[in-house]
This record gives C-alpha cells, structure tokens and sequence, in this order.
C-alpha cells in the first residue's frame, strides 16, 4: 500500500471516529442537539479574495464550494468539494481553501516596502528545478515567472473535516470539541490553483454562552502541511478568537481575529479580521454572508463569502 494509501485511510478513520456520535455545526449551531431527522447538510459557499500576500503582484481567487455534511449525536463529518479559480503569478495559491504564500522570493532581487509592514518581494521566485535568481526562476510549482499573472480555473483540492464534542456546556464549563481535517490534492500544482501535496490538521473549538445573547469563541490548531518538490513549506498553527451575538434566535452576527502562521520562514503571518452574519430560516434552509478585512501582508487585503445550506 502506497504513503498516500495510508495516509488516507488512517486520516478517514479518525474523522469517522471522531464524529460518530452527533450533531457539530459551525458557530451558528453552538453545541450537540438532539437527534433528527434531518441528518444531512448540502452547501454551498462561494468566496472572493485579493491581495498581494507579500509579493509585488496582486493575486485574486475565487472559489464555489459544494459541500456535504453527516451529522450525528456528537459530531459530524464534510466533504467539500470546490471549484476554483485563480489569477497569480505562482508565488500564491490555495492551501486547503485559503490563499499563503509559497514561494520564498530569495535571490539577488528580493526587497523591502509595501502596505501593511514588512518584507515585499520585488520579483524573485523559487521552485522546482529553480538554480538562478531573478525572473528566470520558476514561481512555485508553476513554471511561470515573477509578475507573469495568468488566469486558470479548475477543481480545487477536497477538505474531508470531522469534530467531536468532547465537553458539553454546563454552568461555568464551555463547551470543547475536538477536530480532524484531511485536504486531499486533487487541485492542479503547475496552474497554481494548490500544491500538490496532502495536508492534514487537528484543532480544538472552545465557546461559552454568556447570557442569552453573546458566545465567545476560542479556536486553535496546527496543520501538517506537504512539500512539493522544490518548495519548502512550513508547518501551520493557527488560532481565531471571536465574538457573537444573536440578534434574534435566528439571526447571528460575528467578529473574529485570526492568525495563521505563514507557510514560508521569514514572511508575515496572516492576520485578518472576519465580519460574519448567519440567518436560519424556516423548513432547513440557512443563509450566512462575511467580510475578511487583512492587517498584514501575508493575508488579502479583503475577501468576500456568501452562503446557502439545506439540511435534510
């Protein structure tokens, strides 16, 4: 059986065992419910972002995700499949679902300056098979050179996701669940729409109801990211803190800090703050819109979402 084989199946298997017992929703379904019979979950969420990410050369992706969702007891299982597309000149691309940047930018043309602090490439690229500086180095895993943007759109990679509540809120005591996450590298490396390479990740989701009306939230984890040949990523940890409130008992508006740490030594980590706004609407169907706002260069200078989901 191959290294990815293993991988695979093993990731699988603690997904599902993880999730084997209940209903884990995202922050507009806080905590374990009762058994229903709406059990599934199809949705879908198409997003926008721009930004340099540390580069001298603005990148743009946009991505429409289906995604498939089994709930249970005390947790759930997704699948996600997206389409994507994206404009980059290879030294960004997506990494299960969100936009780093990959390429180290070394040699004799790399520079300071830009908006939001820090270092800003001026045009080296690094890659597969790269042995000089300058524009004649490769971006990434794509065979483009610096600043050459180019347009290509296609599947991105699959997220197979799996929580766990492993503590259910009471009293003083928050609510804990555990996570899985498996990013499968179905997405194209040499048109810059992914890496290539398999990612997995574990986290932990923390919230607590205060009141009848504010929740807090406390998310963490830490990604094993893949390393294309020729590229030498980092791996991840990565936190958001956040709060919301519900306006009515259907309708929930949220605001979060996040920090990811960036896949290339010696770049800014992304930062950014996320506006959120979630309705539940009668009969399964639910609607939720974002804003992502950067404050640093490793992260876009703004993104967009919108959302539709059906439980059934």
């Amino acid at each position: 059986m191959g290294k990815w084989s293993r991988r695979i199946i093993g990731a699988i298997l603690c997904l599902i065992g993880t999730a084997t017992g209940g209903l884990a929703a995202d922050k507009t379904d806080p905590g374990p419910q009762p058994a229903s019979d709406r059990n599934w979950q199809v949705g879908f969420t198409p997003s926008y972002s721009s930004g340099n990410y540390g580069t001298n050369t603005t990148s743009t992706f946009f991505s429409a995700p289906i995604s498939l969702r089994r709930f249970f007891r005390y947790g759930d299982v997704s699948v996600v499949i997206p389409f994507v597309t994206a404009t980059t000149d290879g030294r960004t691309t997506l990494v299960g679902g969100t936009a780093f940047r990959v390429d180290d930018g070394g040699g004799s043309n790399s520079g300071t300056g830009g908006g939001g602090g820090g270092s800003v490439d001026d045009g080296g690229c690094s890659g597969k098979n790269s042995n000089v500086s300058g524009k004649n180095r490769v971006c990434g895993t794509t065979s483009r050179a610096a600043g050459q943007k180019v347009t290509t759109s296609g599947i991105g990679d699959i997220i197979i996701r799996g929580r766990y509540y492993v503590v259910e809120e009471k009293d003083w005591i928050p609510q804990i669940a555990v996570t899985g996450r498996l990013k499968l590298p179905t997405a194209s490396a040499s048109q810059g729409l992914g890496t290539g390479e398999m990612d997995e990740g574990v986290g932990m989701e923390v919230s607590k109801l205060l009141g009848d009306k504010l929740v807090t939230f406390v998310d963490g984890g830490y990604n094993v990211i893949g390393r294309p040949e020729g590229v030498n990523l980092r791996n991840q940890h990565w936190y958001d803190v956040g709060a919301g409130y519900y306006v009515t008992n259907d309708l929930m508006t949220s605001v979060y800090f996040e920090e990811y740490r960036s896949l290339v030594s010696g770049r800014q980590n992304a930062r950014d703050v996320f506006f959120a706004m979630n309705y539940r609407a009668a009969s399964g169907w639910r609607f939720n819109g974002g804003v992502t706002v950067g404050l640093s260069n490793g992260a876009p200078d703004y993104g967009l979402s919108t959302g539709i989901s059906y439980r059934f």
